[in-house]
């Protein structure tokens, strides 16, 4: 071996000939992995989980397509019909629209680090597992942070609101529409204008809820709103709409400090963007391809139009809901009119350890449904129809591998 190097360094001269001993100085330490020399396998699996969902065809054929740069004017037009997008499913005229390089926790940390500032009152929702990370995050900016607290399947009525906005006076307050660790879905009518009046903007979570149940940012007053790719628009994770109204753009130009985090700062996004009236400048490389897939989910609702997918998830929901409880299973949530209609939460049957279920259906049907999280975690089973998934086929397939799940399962003795 080091014969031949000689050799080599004689042929190629003193400079090519340093370069080739330098790359040779040390001796790999670390094999190349087994597993990375293997073809990639990837299941066949069927999503009805709370998300991810499983991709529609044409936004998988978006991810297969060629780079182009960042900031190629080709791929400005496609941010800008992506901006376009989120104003329609969001139904808002706001210009400050664009989307987050990140998933759904990412859009929250972005508005919360450019809306709140140490010392700032924040009121949160904490009923599910989102509050609880809105709290955190809150805390960590240095917030002065005031949950106010319900067990999963609670939800939030205007009155309550108001007390805590009198008490607290918050410049911000934190609600999640569609709380997909339990099921409910929030009301939003009248709590935008509510906040208003005190003074206080409106943050609300739509992740699980986008697509899947009437929304309407302007109309209902919230002052920002963000969801996810990988739910309704059946998206991969990864890229996080996300909008901001006037009022809340004002607060973030008019902060006394800079945001704690330099890649979510929205002046620099909204730059970025087109948000402004200001040349275009580089803040950092977004995900191209996810950003071509994100086009094509907006561009697939667009064409579907946003009542017809409310109507398809309200549907195929509520045919679910015949099926399970035609198996003797009950439903978390009890008032229909609060039930999520995207995520259903089951009630775990006595007697069986979620776990089990949850594994049975994987492994004898690849299906996927999931357990609680966050504070549900041990109370429910999560079942999700999402988008293209939301469809009275797939609520038959999952029930049919429930009930087989339920006959085979081992259950405990009471």
């Amino acid at each position: 071996m080091l014969r031949a190097l000689a050799k080599i360094s004689v042929a190629l001269g003193p400079r090519a000939a340093g370069w080739v001993r330098n790359m040779a100085s040390h001796q790999l330490q670390v094999a190349p992995p087994e597993g990375l020399l293997k073809p990639l396998s990837v299941p066949n699996r069927l999503l009805l989980g709370p998300g991810p969902s499983n991709l529609a065809p044409r936004v998988l054929e978006a991810g297969g397509l060629q780079m182009i740069g960042h900031m190629h004017k080709e791929m400005y037009q496609i941010m800008d019909e992506i901006k376009q997008g989120i104003q329609y499913v969001f139904q808002t005229r706001n210009p400050l629209t664009l989307a987050i390089s990140g998933s759904g926790h990412c859009a929250l940390e972005a508005a919360l680090v450019n809306l709140l500032e140490p010392g700032d009152s924040f009121l949160v929702g904490v009923n599910g597992i989102w509050g609880q990370r809105a709290m955190d995050i809150g805390e960590r900016i240095g917030a002065r942070v005031h949950p106010m607290i319900k067990d999963p399947g609670g939800h939030y009525t205007l009155q309550e609101v108001e007390e805590g906005l009198a008490q607290h006076k918050p410049v911000l307050l934190f609600l999640t529409h569609g709380e997909s660790s339990s099921g409910i879905l929030q009301p939003l009518d009248g709590y935008g204008e509510l906040c208003h009046r005190y003074k206080c903007l409106l943050l609300v979570d739509s992740v699980a809820s986008l697509g899947g149940a009437p929304l309407y940012m302007d109309q209902q007053g919230i002052d920002v709103l963000y969801t996810g790719a990988q739910k309704v628009l059946n998206g991969p994770p990864g890229t996080s709409p996300i909008s901001f109204s006037d009022k809340a753009k004002n607060k973030i130009y008019t902060r006394k400090t800079k945001p704690v985090s330099f890649y979510l700062d929205m002046k620099w996004l909204a730059n970025f963007w087109g948000c402004d009236d200001k040349p275009r400048m580089y803040h950092h490389t977004t995900p191209v391809t996810s950003l071509y897939c994100l086009r094509e989910s907006l561009a697939l609702i667009a064409e579907q139009g946003l009542e017809n997918s409310w109507r398809q998830h309200r549907e195929a929901t509520a045919y679910l809901h015949g099926r399970l409880q035609g198996l003797g299973l009950q439903l978390f949530v009890r008032d229909p009119a609060l039930r999520l209609p995207t995520v259903t939460t089951l009630a775990v049957p006595a007697g069986y350890d979620w776990r089990d279920i949850v594994s049975y259906l994987i492994d004898h049907f690849d299906i996927e449904i999931t357990g609680g999280l966050g504070p549900s975690v041990g109370k429910v089973l999560r079942i999700g129809l999402l988008g293209c998934n939301a469809t009275r086929e797939n609520a038959d397939r999952v029930t049919e591998a429930l009930k087989e799940a339920l006959q085979h399962c081992p259950k405990k003795k009471l």
